[in-house]
């Protein structure tokens, strides 16, 4: 038998108490981030850019476009940097890297919900969530 650590993908692991401590903070970061993503996808502010972009580069499309795209980057790498793993930014969907019974999972969040209440396999994503309690 070995002492070794498991291997794992992450360097940071969180407690259910260390990421719901985080939500409230979270919550509102997910919705700008999805407000910006919305503004990068949103077909008229494209439209715009390019009737806009030949005369000059863009006016006010493309600061509106670049603007969401640095905050999206922004937002994500906050995220990335705090090991937080955002699987899909439409629903607000993020896993906490944590460990149980001595294995690497995720505890599972979606906006909406009022704590971090499932977890799921590194491989099963979403599909394999189940309920923590």
């Amino acid at each position: 038998m070995s002492d070794e650590a498991p291997q794992t993908q992450h360097r940071r692991h969180f407690t259910r108490e260390q990421a719901d401590a985080l939500l409230p903070k979270l919550e509102p970061m997910l919705v700008s981030l999805r407000e910006a993503k919305d503004e990068l996808t949103d077909e008229q502010a494209h439209e715009l850019l390019s009737d806009a972009a030949p005369g000059n580069g863009g006016g006010e499309p493309g600061h509106r476009v670049g603007t969401a795209f640095l905050e999206v980057r922004r937002l994500l790498d906050t995220l990335e940097e705090a090991e937080i793993v955002v699987r899909d930014i439409d629903r607000g969907l993020i896993d906490f890297p944590a460990l149980m019974d001595g294995r690497e999972v995720y505890l599972c969040w979606e906006l909406g919900e009022e704590s971090v209440g499932h977890w799921h396999d590194i491989e099963s994503g979403y599909g394999g969530r189940q309920p923590l309690d």
